[in-house]
C-alpha cells in the first residue's frame, strides 16, 4: 500500500508525464549549442523486429527505447512533484 493514502497509479501517470516532458525537451534543445547535454542519451532495444509469417497474417514485434538527460531529470521532477502532492 501507498504511503499517506497515495495512490500508486498517480505515481506512474507522474513518472509517465516526466519521461514525455522531459524527452520532448530533450529533442527541442537539440540544436542549441550550450544545452546540448539535455539530449545526450542512448537508445537500446530490439533492432530488427521480430516477425511472424501465418500466410494469411504477418506480425512484426518490435520495442526501442530511447532515453536522454532530460527525461532523467522529468523522472526527478515528477517524483518530487508526487510527494509533495
Amino acid at each position: 500500500m501507498a504511503t499517506k493514502d497515495k495512490n500508486i497509479w498517480l505515481l506512474l501517470i507522474f513518472i509517465l508525464a516526466g519521461i514525455v516532458i522531459g524527452s520532448v525537451i530533450g529533442e527541442l534543445t537539440r540544436g542549441i549549442s550550450w544545452l546540448w547535454w539535455l539530449s545526450y542519451g542512448l537508445d537500446f532495444g530490439i533492432t530488427d523486429p521480430l516477425s511472424l509469417d501465418l500466410h494469411i497474417l504477418k506480425l512484426s514485434f518490435g520495442l526501442m527505447v530511447k532515453i536522454n538527460m532530460a527525461s532523467i531529470i522529468g523522472i526527478g521532477i515528477s517524483i518530487w512533484l508526487y510527494r509533495k502532492a
